[in-house]
């Protein structure tokens, strides 16, 4: 999704020297959801505040409003008196979410090949119907045009409500979605069926262009799967390997 970036006020000298606790809490929930997306705070491991405030380096008030937001967004769980959980990985939650995206996204596909005025496939094709020496490779990237590709898919529908159910959801899934595009054929692979499912709506070959979709994000679904429970066993394989 490249929105414009918002235009901030420069700050005060104070507040660059004193940060707030907002400020705080903010850059610790990054840094601990990284840890997570990472698998360096794995699936299942118990944590305390006292331990995670030294490693990264806030304390405890900021600590704590980023361990809630994170609990709230389903990445961690508290016990009391008994500390912090990473959430353990429940792929049959994530199975659903994707079922729930395909539909959103198909309506939109529909959607799309039925309209008159489509802007939003001149923007997309500038992204995904070029030459393979101009394809990006680096994950980083082509992760975050592929959010923007499939956002846009339901943003052109023009449904805000339709909008915010995606955004949840791409925003749940992420933690194994982005694993789609370690592996260089898997970037290869999305930008040929990002091609074909653009092709079709232009054409406005719209149960052409639902098939291909439908295929393409549950082949996505399946390849994080395995690309996810293989990087959980080498992340633990390291972990028990550590002194």
């Amino acid at each position: 999704m490249n929105l414009p970036a918002p235009a901030f006020a420069a700050p005060s000298a104070t507040e660059r020297v004193a940060p707030s606790a907002f400020t705080l809490a903010e850059r610790a929930y990054a840094e601990i959801k990284q840890l997570i997306f990472d698998f360096q705070l794995l699936p299942g491991d118990r944590f305390s505040e006292s331990d995670l405030a030294q490693r990264v380096q806030v304390s405890r008030t900021p600590l704590r409003q980023a361990l809630q937001r994170l609990q709230r967004e389903g990445f961690l769980q508290v016990f009391p008196k008994s500390g912090w959980r990473v959430s353990p990985l429940d792929f049959e939650a994530f199975d659903q979410l994707y079922d729930l995206r395909v539909l959103l996204e198909c309506h939109a596909v529909a959607r799309l090949c039925e309209m008159e005025e489509r802007p939003t496939l001149k923007a997309l094709a500038h992204d995904w119907l070029v030459p393979e020496a101009e394809r990006l490779q680096a994950a980083l990237p082509v992760d975050r045009l592929d959010e923007t590709f499939h956002h846009a898919l339901v943003q052109a529908t023009g449904n805000q409500e339709m909008v915010r159910v995606h955004a949840d959801i791409t925003e749940r899934i992420r933690i194994i979605r982005r694993l789609d595009f370690t592996q260089r054929r898997r970037v290869d692979a999305t930008y040929d069926e990002h091609a074909r499912i653009l092709r079709a709506i232009t054409r406005r070959r719209s149960d052409e262009a639902q098939r291909l979709l439908r295929a393409h994000i549950e082949q996505s679904k399946l390849e994080v799967r395995h690309i996810t429970l293989d990087m959980l066993y080498q992340a633990r394989q390291r972990a028990q390997a550590a002194p």
